[in-house]
């Protein structure tokens, strides 16, 4: 993350290394400007920073319209494996429930939709809190993550970030979360369209701009994170 000194004399940032490059290649910025890495005092040329050094001699990185540069784009492995391990946690947190469901439980329930083959279980109710509980926690901390700093832990772990695709910045709750998951989550609650529209955000990523189609809805990217 880098602040920089822009042309008017005001700081601007932290930003990443991906942000600074599109100001570079929109002449925003050059090698000449002044920044300082997040969490040092001094100041130098951007041109003396080794995330930019290569530019003085290779031109800055190509900038997809809108966006990041190709470079700086996730793969879709590391997304895939952010998405495992998310969901890795929220099994876990659904442990002490299916710790006392068996599957001829869950088959019972899914013929008759009777509730009645669960609250007969034994334990079933603090089993049930306890999960309700630590999915709960998980899910505000996921918020809080992605609110902040465009990460749920698995994205964390596996070095990737979501960010604003107009100019690279902060995602935000909104972007983030509230478009991104919960209304695309929504969506996909939609008889019949639902379907469809889950099929459709999976086969976007296969897209040159590996972007999903809830990147689109939320005007979102998914890049590496420094």
């Amino acid at each position: 993350m880098y602040t920089i000194i822009g042309g008017d004399g005001k700081e601007y940032g932290p930003v990443t290394s991906d942000q600074v490059r599109i100001w570079i290649a929109a002449g925003r910025a050059n090698l000449e400007t002044q920044g300082r890495y997040l969490g040092t005092e001094e100041w130098k040329r951007l041109g003396d920073f080794q995330d930019f050094g290569g530019a003085a001699e290779a031109g800055a990185p190509p900038v997809i319209a809108g966006g990041s540069p190709d470079a700086a784009r996730a793969s879709r492995l590391s997304r895939l494996a952010a998405m495992l391990v998310d969901l890795v946690l929220f099994g876990l947190c659904l442990a002490p429930f299916f710790s006392i469901v068996t599957s001829d439980v869950l088959m019972s329930w899914a013929s008759d939709r009777d509730w009645s083959v669960f609250t007969s279980l034994p334990g079933f109710l603090p089993a049930a809190i306890l999960a309700g509980l630590a999915c709960t926690a998980l899910s505000i901390v996921q918020i809080v993550l992605l609110s902040i700093r465009g990460q749920t832990v698995g994205k964390k772990l596996c070095g990737v970030r979501i960010v604003r695709f107009a100019d690279g910045g902060q995602a935000g709750f909104v972007r983030a979360w509230l478009l991104r998951s919960l209304v695309v989550s929504i969506i996909a609650q939609i008889p019949y369209i639902g379907a469809v529209f889950a099929v459709a955000d999976i086969c976007f990523i296969f897209r040159s701009d590996r972007r999903c189609l809830h990147d689109h809805i939320a005007g979102t990217v998914v890049v590496k994170a420094d």
